[in-house]
């Protein structure tokens, strides 16, 4: 929630004002497209530049990966949230004054949307491949960290199929079911797969360490064993590590889903591949042990992912750097625009609701109050963030929340 921006000088107007045919409802941001009209009323953010130096992102050092930052990170990172701000502003600016988001063309969504769905159909190819070749590597090792890289495998078909059948639930509508939409489905499907992955990583565990405190026998491998589990493994790992890069350069959330499962199995793989080696020449208590190590990584990694999407489904309020682009485009919209009362924004699956509340004149007639909040509503709609809109109108601001649930 933001505090209530006053502009009572120069960002009103009288009855008569408002019923002037030139008003253009959508407004217009600088001082193009502006047709000769003031907008000095606007914030405008023209006059603030920053050198190209500032403008491009430090390279990362040694110090980075180890998360430490120096005097000097911290300077970059702040000139680099001071550039992306205005670059937010005048995206901002953008929307007001073309009254759209410069988008693909149709030919270019289709052509994208085909590369992207190739992606996921070569990655789900590749993990059924991959997933029998390491079941077969799995049998001639009897390795348990063999065992329990292969467990992983299962679950990225598993995961696969959970993001297909999501992906197609969006994409087939019914307002009187689900007047809202079905964008819940996509985390929500994440949560029942990150379920099963810590199921599964907490039996590989037990298994493990009832195999430590029995001593059952000893690891060894034949030379002929040997090779083919390296072969497989190795060969199962450069797969991965292409589809990773490949799956990165997409935009899509599931493919960028698929590119970190691709990237989580590139580390199994080497993992389970260093382990073996090491119980087989070194002592044979490590094949255990990398398969606990394993089984801790997967489930660390998809806790993670939990917490990230309980926060979306749960309406976890957007960044401040982008409350404060949706403020700038409100009171962009229109000069008639007194107060900004509130400006709210919060998870609602994998996108954005938006509540905004503006103050209007009190004498300002229905129709025009109307147009000015609808126009406000269809812009807000437009940023490809922001699943729906809702634009409150009203004539002061002193009074109490308009929901009784508001603070609690």
């Amino acid at each position: 929630m933001v505090e209530p921006m006053s502009g009572d000088e120069d960002h009103g107007g009288s009855e008569g004002e408002f019923l002037l045919k030139e008003i253009n409802i959508g407004g217009g941001g600088g001082s193009g497209g502006t047709g000769g009209r003031d907008v000095s009323w606007r914030l405008n953010f023209d006059g603030f530049q920053f050198s190209s130096e500032h403008k491009e992102k430090p390279p990362r050092g040694f110090h980075d990966c180890l998360g430490v930052l120096g005097p000097e990170d911290n300077v970059a990172e702040y000139y680099q949230q001071q550039v992306e701000m205005l670059e937010g502003f005048t995206e901002m600016d953008v929307l007001a004054e073309r009254g759209f988001v410069p988008r693909l063309s149709e030919e270019e969504k289709a052509c994208l949307a085909r590369r992207e769905t190739l992606a996921i159909r070569i990655s789900n190819i590749a993990n059924m491949i991959l997933f029998i070749a390491k079941v077969y590597a799995s049998i001639k090792s009897g390795s348990l960290a063999i065992i329990a890289s292969t467990l992983d495998s299962l679950l990225d078909l598993l995961s696969g199929f959970i993001l297909w059948f999501t992906a197609f639930s969006m994409q087939t509508p019914n307002p009187y079911q689900y007047p809202i939409g079905k964008r819940r489905m996509q985390p929500l499907g994440i949560l029942v797969f990150a379920s099963v992955m810590a199921t599964l990583g907490l039996q590989i565990i037990l298994e493990s360490v009832r195999t430590l405190a029995s001593n059952e026998k000893d690891f060894n491998l034949t030379r002929e064993q040997e090779q083919w589990v390296v072969g497989i493994m190795l060969s199962v790992t450069l797969v991965k590590l292409v589809l990773c890069i490949y799956c990165r350069s997409f935009t899509n959330e599931i493919v960028k889903a698929y590119a970190q499962d691709h990237f989580f199995d590139v580390v199994t793989n080497l993992i389970g591949l260093i382990a073996v080696l090491l119980a087989n020449y070194i002592s044979d208590w490590m094949d255990p042990v990398g398969a606990i190590i394993l089984a801790l990584y997967t489930i660390r990694t998809w806790s993670l992912t939990v917490l990230e999407n309980v926060n979306s489904l749960v309406g976890k309020s957007a960044a401040p750097e982008y409350l404060q682009k949706l403020t700038y485009l409100c009171w962009n919209h229109h000069k008639a625009i007194k107060h900004i009362d509130t400006v709210r924004a919060y998870t609602f699956g994998s996108h954005y609701f938006v509540e905004v509340d503006i103050v209007l004149p009190s004498d300002m007639p229905l129709q025009i109050a109307h147009d000015i909040g609808e126009s406000l509503q269809e812009k807000l709609e437009l940023l490809p963030d922001i699943e729906r809109a809702f634009v409150h109108l009203d004539y002061e601001f002193s009074h109490k929340p308009e929901h009784a649930q508001t603070h609690l």
